[in-house]
């Protein structure tokens, strides 16, 4: 306390924590709060879920409750690794648990799971072409499988997930979705951040 003290002034404040933990407010230099806010109501989160049967049993409750023609999305926020089973789902057993409602499962920045609603949702079949930037996985018959592999770049990813235009009741929950997300973050010791999403206007976040 004392060499604090030395640096102070006149006209420092101190303020006395009784022996608890004192954390500044921190700036988290790469985080996405406005792309968070309009789509935080419209994600199914798998963070901290502690096991593949678990995830799977979210994702089939969801499916069922989601009207046509909106979509389920698994977005960021979760590894394979958390997972007792320590592997991702397969595409066989998304599309048991949501056979009619469109999915998708987007891991990390390098690959997404399109289940066979959210493939006929895009129109990705046979016929479909091949993006100029990412791999859609095909079978040997030439079927997209539902793979989508982010290489040499993510785009294939967003511009997949931006086909997804199947409700206008989406605006409701932008503003409750904001607020929930904005929640959070005060919980947290990060205090500012700039939005990191290029597709957005440069903007820094304080609260």
């Amino acid at each position: 306390m004392t060499r604090f003290c030395a640096c102070g002034g006149p006209q420092t404040r101190v303020i006395d924590g009784r022996r608890r933990t004192v954390i500044p407010g921190l700036n988290d230099s790469h985080m996405h709060p406005i792309r968070g806010g309009l789509n935080y109501n419209l994600e199914l989160r798998w963070d901290g879920v502690p096991s593949l049967a678990d995830a799977l049993r979210m994702l089939k409750e969801q499916a069922a409750r989601t009207p046509a023609p909106q979509w389920v999305r698994v977005i960021g926020g979760w590894t394979e690794f958390q997972f007792a089973d320590r592997r991702m789902p397969t595409l066989d057993e998304i599309n048991a648990v949501a056979p009619d409602t469109p999915v998708f499962v987007m891991h990390l920045y390098d690959r997404a799971l399109l289940n066979a609603a959210a493939l006929r949702a895009v129109g990705y079949d046979k016929n479909a072409p091949d993006f100029p930037a990412g791999e859609v996985q095909r079978d040997r018959h030439g079927n997209p499988t539902g793979l989508l592999i982010a290489n040499p770049n993510a785009n294939i990813l967003y511009s997949t997930l931006a086909r997804d235009q199947s409700s206008p009741a989406k605006i409701k929950l932008i503003l409750p979705g904001s607020s929930s997300a904005s929640s959070t973050a005060s919980a947290s010791p990060v205090r500012s951040t700039p939005e990191a999403d290029f597709r957005t206007i440069p903007t820094t976040m304080a609260w």
